[in-house]
């Protein structure tokens, strides 16, 4: 099988990435970062193939490193992250609404965290540090403040919007 194209992962890129940082098994978790940059995510795949390739890995630690980590996701992340703060301050002044709006605009049903189309991901996390603007989302790392229902749907509709110009070519 073509090592270009097994299971829809490109071999070579990963090869590229693994030859930037001289295959040294001390820059794995730099590996990683730019593996989940490439593919959004840390394809199974690629984790086993980085593991047989450098010496004195083994497809088992790179997976143990890669789930021992919550900056790593196993599961493809969409084009746009989206992180909802469910801390204290971001509850009490309406984060679960903003929550909500943001799943019954993309679709998502309980639990699923990436939209059909591959374009949202969604997660709550505890803080992102910004409590004064409360409720805040983060959107590929853009801070939107003191969000409501209403707001988001404004921001995710603006989002689609444009990414569609961008995929046309305008």
């Amino acid at each position: 099988m073509s090592a270009t194209a097994q299971k829809g992962i490109d071999y070579h890129k990963v090869d590229e990435i693994m030859a930037s940082y001289d295959y040294k098994k001390s820059n794995l978790i730099a590996i990683l970062q730019k593996v989940q940059e490439v593919f959004r995510y840390l394809p199974e795949d690629a984790m086993t193939y980085i593991g047989t390739k450098m010496e004195g890995l083994s497809p088992a630690t790179v997976y143990g490193v890669a789930t021992f980590y919550a900056q790593f996701s196993l599961e493809p992340k969409g084009k746009y992250e989206i992180k909802v703060c469910d801390g204290t301050a971001c509850h009490v002044r309406g984060s679960m609404p903003v929550l909500n709006a943001i799943r019954a605009a993309l679709a998502l049903d309980e639990g699923q965290t990436t939209s059909d189309d591959g374009l949202f991901s969604l997660e709550t996390v505890s803080c992102l540090g910004a409590c004064g603007l409360a409720p805040v989302v983060v959107i590929n790392e853009k801070v939107y403040p003191q969000m409501t229902s209403d707001a988001i749907k404004i921001v995710i509709d603006t989002i689609i919007h444009e990414d569609k110009k961008e995929s046309a070519g305008a």
